[in-house]
């Protein structure tokens, strides 16, 4: 009988222990006044992100909680922990600067290439709505009138070229932003291998 009486208070005894080990803390915090305020409750929820203190039974400082971040803080943060990152990945995708300088000229090779594409289709465009406003006009000057499909094709060849002028463009800007990003990691690589010797 002995047996379950003493395992049933070692039980007891491993359950209570965590609370009364909880108790001894003390929670030292500022409030709203300035007063620094001693408890046992814990933090009130509009106190803790100035941050407080843990103590023991004896009243030593076992856990520092730092106040929050402020806003700007924080934003700092972020933009520390992402320029972290970046520089991290440049570090692994180049070595050396000619490193990203051959990078940009394979990449700038694909957008020319690009936009010489467009600049072809955009010709074929106006080669062809050339050839369907002569056809056009072969049947105005037959006294006949223009087909609806024909003019329709005409209409079907100027949206062409007006989708081929904006892809131009686009590429074009894409390719000013690949010129200035390449540039900007150029620089920051040169930098960040500066700091490294």
């Amino acid at each position: 009988m002995r047996k379950p009486v003493l395992l049933r208070c070692s039980l007891l005894c491993g359950l209570l222990l965590p609370i009364v080990a909880g108790a001894a803390e003390l929670y030292r915090y500022i409030d709203d006044h300035g007063v620094t305020v001693l408890g046992r409750q814990g933090v009130p929820p509009e106190f803790i992100g100035k941050g407080y203190e843990v103590l023991n039974d004896q009243g030593r400082v076992v856990k520092v909680i730092p106040p929050a971040p402020s806003a700007e803080e924080m934003q700092r943060l972020l933009a520390d922990k992402a320029r972290a990152s970046s520089d991290a990945q440049l570090l692994r995708l180049y070595s050396t600067p000619e490193d990203i300088d051959r990078a940009r000229d394979r990449k700038l090779a694909e957008v020319d290439g690009l936009i010489s594409a467009a600049r072809s289709n955009l010709q074929a465009a106006r080669t062809q709505q050339g050839n369907l406003q002569s056809q056009a006009a072969d049947h105005e000057r037959a006294g006949r009138e223009v087909p609806e499909h024909l003019l329709a094709q005409i209409d079907n060849q100027k949206d062409e070229q007006l989708r081929q002028y904006k892809d131009i463009a686009r590429y074009q800007h894409a390719r000013k932003q690949l010129q200035a990003s390449f540039a900007a990691d150029h620089q920051r690589l040169g930098e960040l291998l500066g700091k490294r010797r």
